[in-house]
């Protein structure tokens, strides 16, 4: 994940509420899947494992945010560990198949929650946050951040 990725990221998980923060965690493992394919693809082994390892940091994430006490929690769980026991298959073999395998799974699992997310209109989980403005400045083509709210006690409270 290139470094403006990440700080795009970060912001998008500063301001996301509990629903959005799952689809963002979708979203980074299957980043972490296409860096993983590409490098099987330029035959990089290290970078084939780290992505997968990424990805299966992202997976045990997921599963650590279920709630039992609803249904869907224990389908979710199975379908994680199918995709957890692909990859770990797709590392051990240095294959591609079990990769698609998974990117099929999560792809459809982000699309339903990109859709719920929508509809949640609880707020961000995390609170005493920066808030971020972007938008276009004296320059044609410049976008800067502009931070609001910058007090001394950003993230802490007393």
């Amino acid at each position: 994940m290139t470094k403006e990725l990440k700080q795009q990221y970060t912001l998008k998980i500063t301001q996301a509420n509990k629903t959005q923060l799952v689809v963002i965690l979708y979203e980074m493992l299957l980043i972490y899947l296409d860096e993983a394919q590409k490098a099987h693809e330029e035959n990089s082994r290290e970078g084939f494992r780290e992505g997968i390892r990424k990805a299966r940091g992202c997976l045990k994430e997921l599963m650590a945010s279920l709630h039992f006490e609803y249904e869907p929690a224990m389908n979710l769980l199975q379908l994680y560990l199918y995709a957890n026991r692909e990859l770990a298959r797709a590392d051990i073999r240095n294959s591609l198949k079990e990769l698609d395998h998974v990117r099929m799974v999560m792809t459809r699992l982000h699309e339903a929650y990109a859709a719920i997310s929508n509809q949640d209109t609880s707020g961000p989980v995390m609170e005493n946050t920066q808030t971020v403005y972007a938008g276009l400045t004296y320059g044609k083509t410049a976008l800067t951040e502009n931070l609001s709210d910058q007090g001394s006690s950003r993230g802490f409270r007393a």
